[in-house]
């Protein structure tokens, strides 16, 4: 990969973007992991206004500290990045103390989704109040492969300047850039549930594996594969299936024409 090549074409999309939409810049949600570092750094490097916003709900610490530590990094870098934390654990827990009571195995899915749409909102707002455009963090083994993110929550954004980069070539791009040893370091997360566990330990596949899944499943799935790479392909084939909705557009009924 022409790593600066993909730099400066993906900084010179994200400014023609903005220029020929009249918006002024950019609202990036900054959460400590290495797509969203990459992604507000690319922002910052078109010169326009770039706004990182911190949204913690009842986040682990190192989370909250490597997003304020990157974004230390940007503001020394380039003086176009403004920064906004929002605590939103007490706006969480109100809206979770209204809910009724339910037992059901769905309820934690249904409130780790909640804290994305929480900063969806937030971020949004924040756009509308500066004429900016929400940027996208998620990459194309999420955003194409697994499906993993939240509908209408990580996934309710403008545009999503590296949904077309492997997660190996968010890091090489990353690594570039100069972005903080903690972040690169840092196992990925998406920081939903209030603990330490990894997007490893939700999907049951790394990164690598997934990507290599979805090179074997592109390159019609030729030659020998070994039983750890048969459940990972199982893994991946499963949440493609079950994702699809978040992948496609959304289904319209279409009224025949005899019927208007």
């Amino acid at each position: 990969m022409n790593k600066i090549g993909v730099i400066n074409h993906i900084t010179e999309w994200l400014k023609g973007y903005s220029d020929e939409s009249g918006t002024k810049g950019f609202v990036v949600g900054v959460s400590g992991g290495i797509d969203s570092a990459l992604t507000s750094t690319l922002a910052a490097r078109t010169g326009k206004p770039t706004l990182c916003l911190e949204m913690p709900i009842h986040q682990a610490e190192s989370q909250i500290t490597r997003a304020s530590e990157h974004i230390d990094f940007l503001q020394k870098e380039f003086p176009n990045v403004t920064r906004q934390k929002l605590d939103l654990s007490t706006v969480f827990d109100g809206f979770v103390a209204t809910l009724p009571p339910s037992g059901a195995a769905a309820r934690d899915m249904a409130l780790v989704n909640t804290r994305a749409r929480l900063r969806m909102t937030s971020l949004y707002y924040f756009a509308q109040l500066n004429s900016s455009i929400v940027v996208g963090t998620g990459n194309k083994v999420e955003d194409f492969g697994v499906g993993f993110y939240t509908k209408y929550g990580d996934g309710g954004v403008d545009i999503s300047p590296i949904a077309d980069l492997m997660k190996s070539e968010v890091y090489a791009l990353a690594k570039e850039l100069n972005v903080i040893q903690s972040i690169l370091d840092a196992a990925p997360t998406d920081g939903l549930w209030g603990d330490d566990r990894t997007d490893e330990d939700q999907i049951g596949a790394s990164y690598p594996e997934l990507e290599w899944a979805m090179d074997f499943i592109a390159n019609g799935e030729v030659g020998e594969i070994s039983s750890r790479q048969e459940k990972v392909l199982d893994i991946y084939k499963r949440l493609n299936r079950i994702n699809q909705h978040k992948m496609i557009p959304i289904p319209v009924c279409l009224i025949p024409e005899t019927l208007k």
